[in-house]
């Protein structure tokens, strides 16, 4: 029986924040327990937007030492750059007769990204989705960790899957219909001077953005000046957005509900809590950010752990292209193995 298969994605473009640590990095590292775990470098997704070549493989290096310094084990998972497995893109064109080009153009991130493109909307940023798509559905994954804003594009996914199988399956399920997973505390950490707009290094505010790689002084100093709300209840609210944001953070960095928190702090001032959210937050990453130091000036052994990863990833995916291919008439005939 083939185990649990976790996947996901991520963008090795921009400093990563604390929001992507909470919501993604750590749950890379939780993954790796529950099931067999793939985590892919997305740098194909990031050529859909305007960038600079030796910036992103600059920026694909930092990232592979933050996931590393922050637990991800290649020996646990496959960890491996999207760009070395030729299977993505080749099952992103098969799976185009499959998916709507209505839809694709009424995604909101496509809207918003286009919109904001002066010189070119490429028709990459168009088909973004159908390789997300891809990079899922190569691995025959049970199980996709994503933020509340991705929604949209695993749905897409899951229509994707369930047509090519009711199109070309002749009654099998070639391919897997995945399931999301949205984590239930820290799903959404927000920016700290602009608690309305989620945490980002793009469109955020620089002292409202808490960095992995921040040192301790910065953190403190971005968690004191976080902006807060009227009164002085520490609770979650609608009302209270600012409030609300710091302790989502606390419960998600010390892996506790929500309710913990308002309990440990109900008769805390906001300033006294702020400080103890900062320490928190220090303590968590304070280690992620020495390792990472050791490990990023290792550039050939970052080298040779992707490598190693996109060789287990491509035995796996290749198999997938295998089987699409053979159900959907396409290349020559091809004895098929059985599906795991």
């Amino acid at each position: 029986m083939t185990p649990m298969r976790i996947f996901s994605g991520i963008q090795p473009t921009g400093s990563k924040h604390l929001g992507n640590y909470i919501g993604a990095i750590a749950q890379y590292v939780e993954g790796q327990d529950r099931g067999e775990a793939l985590y892919c470098l997305v740098d194909l997704h990031a050529t859909t937007l305007p960038y600079e070549p030796v910036e992103l493989r600059r920026s694909l290096y930092d990232l592979t030492a933050l996931l590393l310094a922050a637990g991800v084990d290649p020996e646990r998972c496959i960890l491996f750059r999207q760009g070395d497995v030729q299977e993505h893109t080749e099952l992103c064109w098969l799976l185009c007769s499959v998916t709507e080009l209505g839809r694709l153009q009424r995604m909101h991130q496509f809207r918003d990204k286009s919109l904001a493109q002066r010189e070119l909307v490429s028709a990459g940023l168009l088909l973004y989705p159908v390789l997300q798509a891809a990079d899922v559905l190569a691995y025959r994954a049970h199980e996709v960790p994503v933020g509340e804003d991705q929604r949209e594009h695993l749905e897409l996914m899951r229509d994707v899957a369930r047509r090519f199988n009711a199109r070309f399956g002749e009654g099998q399920e070639v391919l897997v219909v995945p399931e999301h997973r949205i984590p239930t505390v820290g799903a959404r950490i927000m920016d700290l001077q602009a608690p309305e707009r989620k945490m980002s290094t793009t469109g955020g505010t620089e002292q409202g953005t808490v960095l992995v790689l921040d040192p301790p002084a910065a953190i403190e100093k971005k968690f004191k000046s976080a902006v807060t709300d009227s009164g002085s209840e520490i609770k979650r609210d609608p009302q209270k957005p600012g409030i609300s944001n710091l302790i989502d953070i606390l419960a998600a960095v010390r892996g506790v509900g929500t309710e913990a928190i308002e309990m440990e702090f109900s008769s805390a001032r906001y300033g006294e809590f702020k400080l103890a959210v900062a320490a928190a937050v220090v303590e968590r990453l304070q280690p992620v950010r020495e390792r990472y130091e050791l490990l990023r000036a290792d550039e050939p052994e970052l080298e040779r752990i992707l490598a190693q990863g996109a060789e287990k990833a491509r035995e796996i995916a290749s198999q997938t292209l295998i089987d699409v291919r053979h159900h959907m008439g396409v290349g020559p005939p091809r004895r098929v193995q059985p599906l795991p």
